[in-house]
């Protein structure tokens, strides 16, 4: 079996009263074959285009020796480091495959100036832009994040002298005006599966073509996943799809709360995927399930909150399960073929159990048009309601910030928290120059008493994004952002990197507020500095 998993205590009730009926539904060979009815009539148009997903493997056999093809022609010119610009589901899955495999691949899903410079820059160890092939990765084609981040590297490119045609490939959907332009101009473009949404797209062009020119085994990946593809389609109570999404969206009440916990498993990164593709599919119409990655010593299991499930990733379901410990979890274990479909099919069928369209987004662009806006209105930044030691500090609500102290205001924020509420901290900042800021996430899980999230923006935005504005209003959020001398020229727009991630930030902060979720956001004019104060404010 590619895919093991095991329930006890409340999810194995879940499961023993949930699953009969989604087997009756024949809800997973429907999926299989396409059926676009499955949830319901509003949600049937968009689902109409977007199971393609189902058919991956064998639509993206014929990729990989083109994909293999290329990656030695790259190699043997001396081009052996590859750079992914790319967000949400265009990084995401590779991100993983590649770190679960062993191979480099550098992740460009930011906006932070430091960021994209050290991106273009490389190292000594991998080599800098000589040695550089840019894989630009968007659906649409049309996405701001990637679209500067390829302005900034043909100028690189060609400061160098380099013919960016020779350093760029494209991989988008047919027609976008990324492919059009980028075939106009001669680069290299493989066309990803239209029918395929980008948090489902692990085993296409999108999750393919990164991984497999930085050297990743296709075959291997592709095969892992076709041995799970006849477990998943069958309406049986042995499918582990359909006890997956009984286990994570049955009950009443239910756990709107998934806790994810990497705990021996070889695979590694795949609570971020995971955390994608549930709050972006399931986070809408006041409803969803809210991952929430955890590390094995994290506050939250210490007296695990009613409404949080516990799911374990583990190298053997089956040897984990005899442990009295991990009573009331769910422990999976597999290849990463193997929980990429799992994992897809489990999300659909979630979302049919929800009442939702798991393939739409209808919130996410509310923050780029904010965003949007901002960058051509370009107003002066608001005033901070205090300064406190290099730390500029500003609220949706004045009541936040009364107390004048760091500490104050985010105790006055977790006072906002229902009793099934959850912190979101979104991170706008150069994560390569303070990575040690998501050690905040534990800190505040235990000072606010709730499941906290964590993540790095702006790439959060095309993920639990949706989430935050479409799920349950139960969420508070604490932006963090950075003041520095560091900025880099988007060639060809009139707004820089820095202007770009500060009107991201803030843009986000007002569809927040506008939705009623109360924002604090904090400024470090000292990142490095600052942290050691943020801290201890939340100790």
């Amino acid at each position: 079996m590619t895919f093991d998993i095991h329930v006890t205590g409340h999810p194995r009730e879940l499961v023993e009263t949930t699953l009969p009926g989604l087997v009756a539904s024949l809800v997973a060979s429907s999926i299989t074959a396409g059926d676009s009815s499955l949830w319901g009539a509003t949600a049937e148009a968009e689902a109409s285009r977007r199971l393609g997903w189902v058919q991956a493997v064998s639509v993206s056999r014929p990729l990989v020796p083109e994909i293999e093809a290329l990656r030695a022609d790259l190699v043997a010119k001396g081009v052996t480091r590859v750079v992914l610009a790319g967000m949400g589901g265009s990084s995401l899955a590779p991100e993983v495959i590649a770190q679960t495999s062993g191979v480099p691949l550098v992740i460009l899903d930011s906006t932070s100036p430091g960021q994209v410079l050290a991106a273009i820059d490389g190292d000594a160890e991998s080599g800098g832009l000589d040695k550089t092939v840019l894989v630009v990765s968007s659906k649409s084609g049309s996405t701001v994040e990637t679209d500067s981040a390829k302005r900034a590297f043909e100028a690189a490119f060609r400061d160098l002298g380099i013919d960016p045609v020779e350093r760029i490939v494209v991989v988008t959907d047919p027609g976008s005006p990324l492919d059009e332009a980028s075939r106009a101009q001669g680069y290299r473009v493989f066309a990803a599966d239209p029918t395929v949404g980008g948090r489902y797209s692990a085993l296409t062009a999108f999750g393919l073509v990164p991984s497999g020119l930085a050297g990743v085994d296709l075959n291997e990946l592709l095969d892992e996943a076709e041995a799970t593809l006849l477990e998943v389609a069958i309406d049986s109570p042995e499918n582990p799809a359909l006890v997956l999404a009984a286990a994570i969206a049955g009950g009443e009440p239910r756990r709107d709360k998934l806790g994810l916990v990497t705990d021996g498993t070889h695979i590694v990164g795949l609570p971020d995927w995971i955390e994608q593709l549930i709050a972006e599919s399931t986070g809408k119409n006041g409803t969803g399930i809210l991952p929430v990655v955890l590390l094995p010593v994290s506050p939250e299991l210490d007296a695990v909150p009613d409404d949080l499930q516990i799911l374990r990733l583990v190298d053997n379901a089956a040897q984990f399960h005899l442990f009295e410990r991990h009573e009331g979890e769910i422990l999976v274990s597999g290849s990463l073929g193997a929980q990429f479909v799992v994992w897809e099919y489990a999300t659909a069928i979630a979302g049919r159990m929800l009442g939702i369209d798991p393939f739409d987004q209808p919130d996410v662009e509310s923050a780029k048009v904010a965003t949007r806006g901002l960058l051509d209105a370009r107003p002066e930044p608001t005033q901070p309601a205090f300064t406190l030691d290099g730390v500029e500090v500003r609220v949706s609500d004045p009541a936040l910030a009364a107390s004048g102290t760091l500490a104050g205001v985010l105790d006055a924020l977790w006072a906002q928290l229902p009793p099934n509420g959850y912190v979101a901290i979104q991170a706008y900042v150069n994560r390569i120059a303070i990575p040690q800021l998501q050690g905040l996430r534990e800190l505040v899980a235990a000072d606010a008493g709730r499941p906290a999230t964590f993540g790095w923006g702006p790439r959060f935005l095309h993920s639990t994004g949706q989430f935050h504005k479409g799920g349950p209003a139960t969420g508070v959020f604490l932006q963090i952002t950075e003041r520095t001398d560091t900025d880099l020229e988007i060639p060809g727009r009139p707004f820089t990197f820095g202007q770009l991630i500060e009107a991201q930030a803030a843009g986000d902060a007002s569809v927040l507020a506008a939705h009623g979720r109360p924002v604090v956001t904090l400024t470090l004019t000292d990142p490095q500095l600052d942290v050691v104060e943020l801290f201890e404010a939340a100790q």
